[in-house]
C-alpha cells in the first residue's frame, strides 16, 4: 500500500511531541542530513547505462577513439546549418 506524503508527515508530527528537546535536535540533524544529501548521477542511472558507459571507458582507454574533427568532417553533409 502506497503512503502519502501528508500521511508520512502526520505519523511523524505524532512521533515529534512525544520527543524531549534533545532527541528533537538529533531528529533535526538527521533531517538536514538527509536534505543536503544529493544523489550521484551513476545511482540514478540504470544497469544497461552503466554498464554501456563502462564499456565505453573501457574502449577509451584501450585507445579506440575517433576525434571529434574526424567525425565531424566525416558526416558533414548531414549536419544542418
Amino acid at each position: 500500500m502506497k503512503t502519502s506524503i501528508a500521511e508520512i508527515d502526520k505519523e511523524i508530527n505524532q512521533y515529534l511531541v512525544n520527543l524531549d528537546v534533545q532527541q528533537k535536535k538529533t531528529v533535526l540533524t538527521v533531517v538536514k542530513t538527509f536534505a543536503r544529501e544529493k544523489k550521484d548521477w551513476w545511482d540514478v542511472i540504470s544497469k544497461e547505462q552503466q554498464q554501456a558507459t563502462d564499456e565505453s571507458i573501457l574502449q577509451m582507454n584501450s585507445g579506440k577513439v575517433i576525434a571529434h574533427a574526424d567525425v565531424m568532417k566525416k558526416y558533414k553533409r548531414w549536419i544542418k546549418k
